[in-house]
């Protein structure tokens, strides 16, 4: 076997100043709540959160002691206690890495099988929590992770303890780590209610500045190169950062945060109206963990910006399609700073030696090297230095208008989105946990039991016991259960789908209030996919040929963005629509099997591009419809006399057909009013 590569040190990651500013923040303080880093791939998201983990401070833990307790103050309710006469070791601080099928067995830990089978003891087999407690707990790809065991995690990490009731297991045990998150917008946005459960987040792109890019590609060719040489090189650095975030831990219990600072951040969060109280308690803890990391007493003004630049973006996301950001203008006027932070002492930018990312964690200056800030209520508040500048803002969405040369196109706005009605895929499916179709999921009411196990199924004890009992002969003693005797719940709930809208974009259909009705929907459609967790897709057909506009994907706001853009104009090949949908479609079944697709139609009906152009139309919905594929058709004809193409096109498809008007929820509400009455 070969010898597992050093980890890349995390002083020497370039280019992600806050993205280190904010790990060394919860590194300090973990009960700021955790990180959640997003950003595009190849940005070296996953390198500094492995390397944060050699900075933290090994670990005392009790000998023996499964749940790693502190032998200066060990958990009286440890499950392996009471611990009397103790043993101590000491240890690495761990990185725990939470993959993203993991089952909440896995996590939460459960009942040990073979024990309870073997030797008839009910034992508790502690999981990923307990593992990761007084150590790092990483999910890649959190945004992936079914959101019952986020909400389980992120349960843990502000409550600092794990609690399992479940399969004659009751068991509470210590829980605190440091939570880093990672993920790619483009692949989904987690919901804004577990948005909000991150103390932190950044966001971390490519830099764009070519000297930078090319201290990126040499440290890694060296690193690639030699290793272990590479690490020797920068060791130095890094027994600098580690040394300064055991002394800013110690330290952060006593730095002075006083109510002129207290007000401030309430000031700032009232100001970017935040729901809640959780912003303000985290911009506290994060503004206290700054000032220590800087090696300061009392928490100042530039602690404050700091700590809200990284606390509350992330938290005026209210739905799927608000930009992330922070108007960084209101905040130094709320906080009083109307010029910015003058630069370092001596001028210029630090040298590209100087610690991860030339940022907060410089290697080469102690605590208390950075320029000296005011505390909060003082006449000036200086910047500790280009390391706290503010990451670039997202620029905001411009309406949508004609694009110049469109040759007659046109684009047009969608409205304010409503509440979807749902629409679902007939039959139990057993596709991934989520919120549209009826399917077998480790999530539900229990509807029986099975002989094998399925993913992140318990065992159900009843039909257990009954297919021990029924083995049993009289006589024979006390009731032993074998794994042969082990049956597992099944249990019925609801699943994520595919849903692949097909868009007609002709000209038919580009009347602005006829297109402005058509986006609203797609756009009330696409916010009904993302609450559901779907995976959604964009086709559009306009012209003498269709797009597919936007691939399968859980980022339901690139597609808000592709539908925004999207022109319309010219003849309708409704045909080549529904033959690029059901490819799509195809291939997509390949990738994603177990996922069922829902293909959603939306168009008038009209077909008029190409020869014969209505027959094959015809025939490419019968193609679909002999695939089994779950569809709806929108019909978007309007006007007191219509010509029923969309219905004739539904039966083809063997579809539901719905009025475009008939889309939103409260129509069926008002509908069934009526009927009533």
């Amino acid at each position: 076997m070969h010898a597992a590569l050093p980890t890349f040190p995390f002083s020497a990651v370039v280019g992600a100043d806050d993205m280190s500013l904010a790990l060394l923040i919860t590194a300090v303080a973990p009960d700021v709540g955790g990180v959640l880093v997003r950003g595009e791939k190849g940005t070296a998201k996953s390198t500094t959160v492995r390397g944060l983990t050699a900075l933290l401070p090994p670990v005392d833990v009790v000998a023996g002691c499964r749940f790693s307790c502190d032998p200066a103050a060990p958990d009286p309710r440890c499950p392996d206690g009471p611990h009397t006469a103790i043993g101590t070791s000491s240890r690495p601080a761990r990185l725990v890495e939470l993959p993203v099928g993991a089952s909440e067995d896995r996590l939460l830990g459960s009942l040990h099988l073979h024990k309870a089978l073997a030797e008839g003891v009910a034992e508790y087999d502690p999981g990923l929590l307990a593992a990761a407690h007084r150590g790092l707990l990483y999910v890649d790809e959190v945004n992936l992770l079914q959101d019952h065991l986020v909400d389980v995690l992120l349960d843990a990490a502000a409550m600092g303890r794990s609690t399992v009731e479940r399969d004659g297991v009751s068991v509470s045990h210590a829980s605190r780590f440091v939570l880093v998150g990672t993920m790619n917008p483009e692949e989904g946005e987690l919901r804004p209610q577990l948005l909000d459960r991150f103390g932190l987040t950044v966001e971390v792109a490519a830099p764009r500045d070519p000297r930078t890019r090319v201290d990126v590609v040499r440290r890694r060719l060296a690193y690639d190169a030699d290793p272990a040489g590479f690490v020797a090189d920068w060791q130095e650095r890094e027994s600098d950062l580690a040394r300064r975030v055991q002394q800013a831990r110690a330290a952060v219990g006593s730095v002075e945060l006083s109510d002129a600072a207290l007000i401030k951040i309430a000031e700032v969060c009232a100001a970017f109206e935040v729901d809640g109280m959780r912003a303000d308690i985290v911009t506290a803890r994060a503004a206290s963990a700054h000032a220590a990391w800087h090696g300061r007493d009392r928490v100042t003004i530039e602690d404050i910006r700091a700590a809200a630049r990284l606390s509350i973006p992330h938290r005026r996301r209210r739905n799927p399609f608000d930009a992330p950001g922070l108007d960084e203008d209101l905040l130094d006027q709320i906080l009083g700073e109307e010029e910015p932070p003058p630069p370092p002492p001596g001028g210029g930018e630090p040298e590209p030696e100087s610690g991860p990312g030339n940022g907060p964690s410089g290697g080469d200056s102690g605590p208390n090297d950075g320029p000296t800030a005011d505390p909060v209520g003082g006449e000036d508040a200086p910047g500790d230095g280009p390391s706290e500048a503010a990451p670039e803002r997202a620029p905001e969405r411009a309406p949508a208008q004609a694009p110049a040369g469109s040759g007659g196109s046109t684009l047009t706005g969608a409205g304010t989105p409503y509440r979807a009605r749902l629409f679902s895929v007939s039959g139990t499916g057993a596709g991934e946990v989520g919120r549209r179709s009826p399917a077998e999921s480790s999530r539900g009411r229990t509807a029986g039991a099975r002989r094998t196990p399925g993913d992140g199924s318990s065992v159900h004890l009843v039909s257990t016991i009954h297919a021990a009992a029924g083995r049993r002969t009289p006589g024979a003693g006390r009731l032993r259960v074998t794994p042969t005797d082990l049956r597992y719940a099944r249990r019925i709930g609801r699943e994520s789908n595919l849903v692949l809208l097909c868009v007609d974009a002709s000209g038919s259909m580009a009347a602005r209030r006829r297109m402005e009705q058509v986006k609203t929907a797609v756009l009330s459609l696409l916010l009904d996919a993302y609450q559901r967790r779907d995976k959604v897709g964009l086709v559009t057909f306009r012209g003498d040929d269709a797009e597919l506009l936007l691939p399968p994907t859980s980022s339901v706001d690139v597609a808000a963005r592709r539908l925004q853009e999207m022109p319309a104009g010219g003849r309708t090949p409704l045909a080549e629509g529904l033959l690029r949908a059901a490819e799509t479609l195809r291939l997509e079944s390949l990738r994603d099997p177990r996922r069922r697709p829902l293909l959603i139609v939306v168009t008038d009906g009209r077909a008029t591009a190409g020869a014969d152009a209505v027959r094959r139309s015809q025939q490419a919905a019968a193609y679909l419809a002999s695939s089994g594929i779950a569809s709806v058709v929108i019909d978007c004809e309007t006007g007191r006399f219509t010509m029923g193409l969309a219905r004739d096109l539904a039966a083809h498809l063997g579809a539901e057909h719905v009025a475009v008007g008939e889309v939103a929820a409260e129509h069926l509400v008002a509908a069934a009013g009526r009927r009533a009455s």
